[in-house]
C-alpha cells in the first residue's frame, strides 16, 4: 500500500479525556501495525477548544475553574477529576490536578500548527499535554510555550515570532470551523481514513478494528479508486 492509512484527530491539549484517548489510539496503532507488516498509519492533530472564551490566566484552582465551566460545585468538580485520574492512571498517565493551571489554548494550537510545518506535531502534542496534566505548567503562556516547543525540537525564535505575529491563528479557526461542519461537538474525535468516525477515548481495540476495516476496504476497492 503506497499511501498510509490516515487518522485525523480533533482534541484540546487541556482535555483530560483527549490525553487518555491519545494513549489508547497509540496502543491501537501499535497492535494494528504489529499485525500488518509494511502498513503505515499517519496521524494529524486538529485544533478544538473546549472553552474558546477561557481567560489567559485564571486566578483559582483547576477544580474551581471546572466547577464554573460546567456549572457545578467545587467538590463535585473534584470528584470528576478523581474519576478521570483513575482512568488516566490505568493507561500510564498520572494527572496532577492540584497543580494544574487552567489556560486558554488558542496559542497552544497555533504552536501545534507550527510543529506540523516542521514535522514535529506528534512530539509537540505530547509535550503540551504532559506539561499541562503532569508537570503543572501554563500552556497558555508564551514563555512556557517557547520552552515546551523548543524542548520538542522547534526553533525557539520561530516559536516566538509565530506566536507574536499570530501566524497560525487562522489555521486554528479553520480546524474549528471544519469540526463544526462535519458535526463534531465534543472531543476527542477521530476520523479514520476519511471514512469512520470514532467519538471519545475508546479502548485500543476499537482503533485496531477500525484500522483493519479501513485496510480491508482499501484492498477491496477497484484499482485507481482510492
Amino acid at each position: 500500500m503506497s499511501e498510509p492509512l490516515r487518522i485525523d484527530v480533533w482534541s484540546d491539549v487541556v482535555c483530560p479525556w483527549c490525553y487518555i484517548g491519545k494513549r489508547n489510539l497509540e496502543a491501537g496503532i501499535r497492535d494494528f501495525t504489529g499485525g500488518n507488516e509494511g502498513v503505515a498509519v499517519a496521524v494529524e492533530f486538529h485544533s478544538f477548544q473546549l472553552d474558546p472564551t477561557a481567560p489567559e490566566h485564571f486566578d483559582g484552582s483547576a477544580a474551581e475553574y471546572l466547577a464554573k465551566h460546567v456549572g457545578t460545585d467545587v467538590e463535585s468538580a473534584r470528584q470528576m477529576q478523581r474519576q478521570v485520574s483513575r482512568v488516566a492512571a490505568a493507561v500510564g498517565l498520572h494527572y496532577d490536578f492540584d497543580n494544574l493551571k487552567p489556560a486558554n489554548t488558542h496559542k497552544a494550537h497555533q504552536l501545534l500548527h507550527l510543529a506540523k510545518a516542521h514535522g514535529r506535531q506528534a512530539e509537540v502534542k505530547e509535550a503540551l499535554m504532559r506539561a499541562h496534566f503532569v508537570e503543572g505548567r501554563h500552556v497558555g503562556d508564551v514563555d512556557e510555550l517557547v520552552e515546551i516547543g523548543s524542548s520538542a525540537g522547534l526553533p525557539a525564535e520561530e516559536i516566538t515570532s509565530a506566536l507574536e505575529r499570530q501566524t497560525y491563528s487562522e489555521a486554528v479557526r479553520a480546524d474549528q470551523e471544519l469540526a463544526a461542519r462535519i458535526g463534531i461537538r465534543g472531543v476527542p474525535f477521530f476520523v479514520v481514513d476519511g471514512r469512520y468516525g470514532i467519538s471519545g477515548a475508546q479502548r485500543p481495540e476499537v482503533f485496531t478494528q477500525t484500522l483493519q476495516r479501513a485496510l480491508a476496504e482499501r484492498a477491496d476497492a477497484p484499482r485507481g479508486s482510492e
